[in-house]
């Protein structure tokens, strides 16, 4: 990545001390979605390896990572599906239970939002511990997706989300780190 990216990216990324707890450096790209050429250059970025490649689907994983999915999808001419909270989706859905860190969550797809065999690359803004993007994977694997990566804007490299996901064999992508949580 040059140093041009990666300044525009940093300079456009708010990052807020003790949100949501004390300790946690928040890193909030709602400002880097709201500078049009910070934005572009994070999407044209994350696009630039899998352009002239058959693509059919993106996946984001709810809230940023729609909003960053759905560029990434009209760039590659994919199609887009969504990855939501339990008992947000109107058809019939696949769920999986992943870990939080003070309990239990699930996530669901529509069931018919993947065929087995597509190709998909999963979409969030950041990752961290990896337990959301992780469980996602598993989602997209239980309906025979071929997940060809998965791509954030921000890592926090210390928290280890980043192998969790190499080591259930997907690539990971990632435009700029942060160290710390």
């Amino acid at each position: 990545m040059s140093s041009s990216l990666e300044n525009t990216l940093l300079s456009s990324i708010r990052t807020i001390p003790d949100y949501p707890r004390p300790g946690v450096m928040f890193r909030d790209i709602t400002t880097l979605l709201g500078n049009a050429q910070a934005f572009r250059r994070a999407i044209d970025e994350l696009v630039h390896p899998y352009a002239g490649q058959k693509i059919d689907k993106i996946a984001g994983i709810e809230a940023r990572g729609f909003i960053l999915g759905g560029a990434i999808a009209h760039q590659l001419s994919a199609g887009f599906v969504p990855i939501r909270k339990k008992g947000k989706l109107p058809h019939d859905t696949v769920r999986v239970a992943y870990s939080l860190e003070y309990g239990v969550d699930e996530m669901e797809m529509h069931r018919d939002g993947v065929a087995p065999g597509e190709k998909v690359i999963l979409v969030d803004d950041l990752i961290a511990t990896g337990g959301t993007a992780e469980a996602a994977v598993k989602l997209l694997s239980q309906i025979g997706a071929d997940i060809v990566a998965a791509c954030f804007v921000i890592d926090l490299p210390d928290l280890g989300g980043r192998a969790k996901l190499e080591a259930l064999g997907v690539p990971v992508r990632t435009l700029i780190g942060f160290e710390g949580h």
